[in-house]
């Protein structure tokens, strides 16, 4: 699991970036959670990170 908050595999990273010619979408999506603190890593990560 790369993140807890959307539930997102490596795998589904991985084909994110091969769908969308190198860009991923997801990778964008969590990184705009974060930036905004709206995500929820702190609870949802094993290691509360």
């Amino acid at each position: 699991m790369i993140c807890y908050c959307f539930r997102y595999s490596e795998a589904d990273i991985v084909e994110d970036v091969l769908k969308n010619r190198g860009r991923s979408l997801i990778l964008e999506r969590v990184a705009e959670a974060r930036r905004t603190l709206t995500c929820q890593c702190d609870d949802k990560h094993p290691e509360k990170r």
